[in-house]
């Protein structure tokens, strides 16, 4: 959280350009149409577009009703491709029609030469071709279309690939053997064996898609304690998808869950609490902390060096805070709001608390000091509030679900270890920055090919290595540029669309930086709640009253959504944070009086 001014982070330049080469068409008489779905009639069916890049328009088009319309975001060069089956020591011809800037067609693993033809220009249809021989091995094709980093959108229709045929793909058996390990309160892990022909498989929860993935097993996250759940496995490749596996019944263990105890109400308010500065916004005393807050954040823990993971704590001193009271009675009135069953958490981190845990030794000097603070004070848990480089991914630190960065594995560890001291009852929170959590759908860390912001997405392996554990995750709606949500659109800051937009993410679960094979799972909706700032003054991005309603009917009744589409209804979703308890007095307290008049249901 800011104390001074808005954080606002920015990601690095990306890539150059290469140069590819067009060859000159040819085709035989015998030859068939090898491609499928070609124009697109059928939707994106036989295709499948990078990052969710592709869509199916009805203008413009080459010919019959429809055409492909791909847009490049970031990194992502909007690449959408099919795997066609042909023959080897076999000429074919490429051929299709783009309209657009920097429009690319190819083919690739052809055994040979792999080709690639391309267009700056198109401001109307044009027709790109090529032509290609495969090796003596080969038995596939991948054929493409993209268009470049930076530019816009790209049209491309009737693609076409003439030649020989190869052997028919036939669709593959369905699997058998699917077993399940033993369920923890959360998860499951699901394993198969391999099935001849399948090049992917599709994993189905209680008769719906939940993941597909290419090896053979997953691990389901997210679930509801003791609650029962069905699975079932499928096999697919070009030809097709197989019928589904026998189910295999699995019941969740109780406890755990990320609400320890039940100790939260079904919706709950949380806050930061300036106890250790003033801010422009005045002292509030914890005694004067009115119960609308049902989880108070003391801000803040800071270390003693940004490497050390000493961290300390100390109310805000007299002459900043001429009504700061004193240790006894911040200490009594904590006691105080813990027995009207509020929970009082100390946040580590904000903006000027830089905590880089580099070091095993950082990491225990870590848990020792933030158990100190926490014996000292008689706090509920912890809150990790983690901003600005705190957390970054090492080069090569591709895979959220096994991450092996220092900062972000000792800081999983340490927080282990802090739960396992304290127990069930132990609350843990936490409050990233959109950049760090939603901005993973499109970048995670510096890239495939290096060059992006190493901090993009840095909190995905953290909340995923945590979620049994998680109490709330309250992302910071504020402070932040503008997203890509779901709908492969940017949201921006200060109204109900971006609040929507952004925990339909959490919600829903998003593949990162677009690999369908790593998708971040959904959250409970009990565990998430909508971060905001409390008044203008506060951070970027404030948002009224009524823009929050609006959010949270959209979110927990369907109504009120505008033209963002959410991907469930989420009645128990779990609340709001905001920064901060002592901005919303300042703001003779219009954030909170507006979450206690709110008709829940």
């Amino acid at each position: 959280m800011d104390r001074t001014r808005p954080l606002t982070l920015a990601l690095a330049g990306l890539l150059a350009a290469g140069g590819l080469v067009a060859l000159t068409p040819s085709a035989h008489a015998a030859d068939t149409e090898l491609a499928r779905n070609g124009g697109f009639e059928s939707g994106l069916d036989g295709w499948s577009c990078t990052a969710g890049s592709g869509a199916v328009v009805g203008s413009p088009v080459h010919a019959g009703a429809k055409a492909l319309q791909a847009t490049p975001a970031g990194s992502d060069n909007a690449k959408c491709s099919q795997t066609v089956t042909v023959k080897p020591n076999s000429t074919y011809t490429l051929s299709g029609w783009v309209r657009g800037s920097y429009v690319y067609l190819g083919a690739s693993g052809t055994g040979t030469t792999d080709v690639s033809t391309w267009t700056q220009s198109a401001p109307d249809w044009q027709r790109l071709t090529s032509t290609f021989t495969t090796g003596p091995s080969t038995s596939s094709v991948t054929i493409y279309t993209h268009g470049w980093y930076g530019t816009g959108a790209y049209v491309a229709d009737d693609l076409s690939l003439l030649g020989p045929g190869g052997d028919p793909v036939r669709t593959p058996a369905t699997p058998t053997g699917l077993t399940a390990g033993a369920p923890t309160s959360t998860s499951v892990t699901l394993t198969w064996p391999a099935v001849a022909g399948a090049d992917s498989y599709k994993v189905y929860k209680s008769g719906a898609l939940l993941a597909t993935v290419t090896g053979t097993s997953y691990t389901a996250t997210g679930l509801a304690p003791a609650t029962a759940y069905s699975f079932q496995v499928s096999a697919a490749n070009s030809a097709g998808e197989s019928a589904r596996s026998a189910a295999v019944a699995v019941t969740t263990t109780s406890g755990g869950g990320g609400n320890p105890g039940g100790q939260l109400p079904a919706h709950a308010l949380v806050g930061y609490l300036h106890a250790s500065f003033a801010n422009g916004s005045g002292y509030t005393r914890m005694t004067d902390v009115p119960d609308s807050w049902d989880v108070v954040n003391l801000a803040f823990g800071e270390p003693t060096s940004v490497t050390s993971g000493d961290i300390r704590f100390r109310l805000c001193p007299v002459t900043e805070c001429p009504n700061v009271e004193s240790e006894a009675d911040f200490k009594a009135a904590i006691k105080a709001k813990q027995a009207a069953g509020k929970k009082v958490l100390i946040s580590i981190g904000g903006q000027n608390g830089q905590v880089q845990l580099a070091t095993t030794a950082a990491r225990d000097t870590f848990v020792a000091s933030v158990s100190k603070i926490i014996d000292d004070y008689g706090l509920d848990g912890l809150d990790i509030d983690f901003e600005g480089h705190s957390l970054a991914l090492q080069t090569g630190d591709t895979d959220f679900r096994n991450p092996t960065s220092p900062v972000v594995v000792n800081l999983i560890s340490a927080v282990k270890a802090l739960k396992a001291k304290y127990g069930p009852t132990f609350v843990l929170t936490m409050a990233p920055e959109t950049f760090f959590v939603q901005l993973g759908y499109q970048y995670y860390g510096s890239g495939p090919w290096g060059g992006q912001d190493p901090r993009a997405g840095a909190y995905l392996p953290v909340i995923h290595a945590l979620r049994d554990d998680l109490t709330l995750l309250h992302v910071q709606d504020y402070n932040s540029g503008s997203i890509m949500g779901l709908d492969n659109q940017y949201h921006s800051m200060g109204g109900a669309d971006f609040h929507i937009a952004m925990t339909d993410m959490l919600l829903t679960g998003f593949p990162v930086a677009g690999n369908t094979d790593r998708v971040f799972p959904a959250l409970r909706p009990d565990q998430v709640a909508i971060g905001l700032p409390a008044s203008t003054q506060a951070g970027n991005g404030h948002t009224t009253p009524a823009e929050v309603n609006k959010a949270l009917n959209c979110l927990t009744r369907k109504t009120d959504c505008g033209s963002y589409q959410t991907h469930g209804t989420w009645p128990a979703l779990r609340g709001l944070m905001t920064w901060s308890i002592n901005w919303d007095r300042y703001n003779q307290w219009e954030f909170s009086r507006n979450f206690d008049a709110y008709g829940w249901s």
